[in-house]
């Protein structure tokens, strides 16, 4: 990395920064705060950014905004910040500034991470006196306003999670003549995520796309509030990129004098492509950001008894047939979902939170079920939900008061759940000993950690206000994560929250494998699936396979694709298939486990578009170079569909062999695919 400064005139200075892939330029003057003129893949590549100020910060003191309108842009802080100082080591760029009417000082972080940038900003009180931030941008850009751009952004909830929309940034925030009233606009296109499940409603990922580029993404990288909004600003459109605020969730934070506040990380990636180009590149960031242990590198395909199967009720009896036609069909681990701790018949939803196994619940007890599945060539693994007790749970009641989640002086129950407060000590002491027990106990090297409520705003416990008490647990929640998986080298983490409703890289940064939802029927899981890479590294995508012996051979197909074009996560009652059942699900394992660590380097590409929840025909394409993976799901009537994009190659059906090869031809040099009508699905190979 390397930084470089000049002096245009006294009162203007310039600086650049550049690292492999990323070229910076800065500029600074008496009358303004540092801002990021230039931002591009290289020194001869068009700048996606034109001039801005690089971060906003509103404070209770004084004015907080400098313009009347609803954006957290133009913080009244922010634009009396001047510069301090800067200083290159080793892949970030640290730029300081100070407010000398507040005695604010701010440190910006730009951290190379692959192609992109990692954000976050350090507020320190450098005054006398208390101060109280009301929100920290994580990162701000300007870009110029083509009239060409189009934005991308994505809804989630229960059961259809990552639906994205593509619209015309023109559409989105309309042309109110601002030159003639001689303001900035006052509109804004926001995105906000409310409450402890990042993803419940939206995405916090976002990208602003020019059809041949330069293009824009980003992604707010925290498990607590988050919003991120679009604003027209003259020449430019300017997207703002924040964690938790004062005015969408109740944030405020204190700083007593000589205290500091660090805004969560934003990732910011710039691409010289359109769509495809600006998600290939928030993919090679997502890696780079990633805490690989040598135990993540292995990839295996997982066994879960839960998804339209024991759906929370295992015991020895129902879990030996799986566990043997688990090991058959080519699982290599083996996970007992949720109801192991409880005895049968009993309320295990409101009883959960000793983590200790269920009285009668195992004929010869777990242990002998833990046996089984290694005797057949397998890791074990349990389902946990660290963060919750159950109300009815002896650890209510044992745990202080202190480590759970209180508003106005209450307990916060949620759905027959309290929430624990992993800042408090006894709440990381009591799941560390739960954790260092099963694993001594039964050896697990698997552990599905869930998390099934919205708790809302936070706590006000220990914190200035509720969404300062979430943001806290949340960081604090992540470094128990991290302390675990010290401890224990050899054990795999998934994260999963209800499916996919709490899908943020603060959290997958650490953990090995996303559930990617909790949609039971098959025809509607290739939309999820699907989309699924724009979220999440294909290889942390565990997509669903859920065969049934009451489907039809092209339905079995249908319902294991989603696991090859991500990583399997295999369920299912697979002992009751057929012979020609079973094999398409050992062929769709065998594929996967082929393709895996080529899938762990690939870049998603959606030669139709990212998918709409209703769409007929769907499909995502898996580049790894030379050769990609293409899978195509017909949910309607049969079709032809041209795939332009990949003129000139050649397109080879994969899977499944032994049922009807679609039909391949060409026309003008571009693979026309002749699309069966569904239920149907087929895998290829482009080279």
């Amino acid at each position: 990395m390397t930084s470089k400064a000049s002096s245009p005139r006294p009162e203007e200075s310039v600086f650049e920064w550049t690292s492999p892939g990323l070229h910076l330029r800065f500029d600074h003057g008496d009358d303004r705060p540092v801002r990021l003129v230039r931002l591009a893949t290289g020194p001869d590549a068009p700048s996606a950014a034109a001039p801005w100020p690089v971060v906003d910060v509103i404070t209770s003191t004084g004015e907080q905004r400098a313009r009347n309108d609803q954006s957290l842009l133009h913080s009244k802080a922010g634009q009396r910040l001047r510069y301090a100082g800067h200083e290159s080591l080793g892949d970030e760029l640290r730029i300081s500034q100070h407010d000398a009417e507040t005695g604010l000082e701010v440190t910006s972080v730009f951290r190379a991470a692959g192609p992109g940038l990692q954000i976050r900003h350090t507020v320190r009180n450098g005054s006398e006196r208390e101060l109280v931030l009301l929100s920290v941008s994580s990162a701000v850009v300007a870009v110029p306003d083509t009239g060409e751009q189009e934005l991308l952004w994505g809804e989630s909830e229960w059961l259809a999670e990552g639906r994205w929309h593509q619209r015309s940034v023109k559409e989105l925030l309309p042309d109110v003549n601002v030159a003639f009233h001689g303001q900035y606009s006052r509109g804004i296109f926001p995105v906000t995520g409310h409450g402890s499940w990042s993803t419940g409603s939206f995405l916090p990922t976002g990208v602003l796309a020019g059809a041949d580029g330069p293009s824009l993404a980003w992604q707010v990288e925290t498990s607590a509030g988050w919003h991120w909004e679009l604003a027209q600003t003259g020449a430019t459109i300017t997207i703002g990129v924040h964690g938790a605020t004062d005015f969408y969730h109740q944030f405020a934070q204190r700083l007593a004098p000589g205290e500091e506040f660090t805004s969560v990380p934003a990732g910011l990636c710039a691409a010289d492509g359109g769509r495809d180009a600006a998600f290939a590149a928030l993919t090679d960031y997502r890696r780079a950001i990633r805490r690989m242990r040598p135990v993540d590198a292995r990839l295996p395909v997982v066994y879960n008894d839960f998804m339209n199967t024991l759906m929370g009720e295992p015991s020895t009896e129902k879990l030996l047939p799986l566990i043997e036609s688990a090991a058959e069909a080519g699982a290599e681990y083996c996970c007992i979902d949720a109801g192991w701790f409880a005895a049968p018949g009993s309320a295990w939803w409101v009883s959960a939170g000793e983590w200790r196994e269920g009285a009668g619940r195992f004929t010869g007890g777990l242990l002998s079920v833990v046996d089984a599945i290694r005797a057949n060539g397998m890791r074990p693994g349990l389902w946990l939900e660290p963060e919750a007790v159950g109300v009815d749970s002896p650890m209510a009641k044992r745990l202080p008061e202190e480590a759970f989640f209180q508003r106005f002086g209450e307990r916060v129950i949620a759905a027959g759940h309290y929430q624990l407060d992993f800042r408090h000590p006894a709440a990381r002491a009591h799941l560390d000993k739960a954790v260092d027990r099963l694993v001594d106990e039964f050896g697990l090297a698997f552990f599905k950690l869930d998390y099934n409520r919205n708790i809302g705003a936070g706590t006000e416990v220990d914190a200035d206000a509720p969404g300062a008490g979430l943001l806290g647990h949340t960081r604090a929640f992540r470094d128990w994560l991290l302390g675990v998986q010290a401890r224990h080298p050899g054990v795999l983490f998934e994260n999963c929250g209800s499916g996919a409703l709490r899908m943020d890289y603060s959290i997958l940064s650490v953990a090995h494998l996303q559930s990617t939802s909790d949609q039971q029927d098959f025809l509607r899981y290739p939309p999820i699936a699907a989309s699924a890479p724009a979220s999440v590294l294909p290889e942390q995508a565990g997509n669903w396979a859920y065969p049934a012996a009451s489907m039809t051979l092209e339905e079995t197909a249908f319902a294991m694709s989603a696991g090859v074009m991500g990583r399997v996560y295999l369920s299912g009652f697979l002992h009751e298939l057929s012979a020609e059942q079973s094999g398409l699900v050992r062929e769709a394992v065998a594929i996967h486990k082929g393709w895996r660590h080529r899938i762990a380097e690939a870049h998603p590409v959606w030669p139709l578009g990212l998918p709409e929840w209703e769409d007929e025909v769907i499909a995502l394409q898996l580049d790894a170079g030379s050769e990609s993976l293409l899978a195509l799901w017909s949910r309607s009537e049969a079709r032809e569909i041209a795939f332009p994009g990949l003129r000139g190659r050649t397109i080879e059906q994969l899977y499944p062999v032994a049922l009807p090869e679609w039909t391949i031809h060409a026309a003008e040099d571009a693979p026309v695919v002749e699309v069966p009508a569904g239920p149907a699905t087929r895998i290829f190979v482009v080279r």
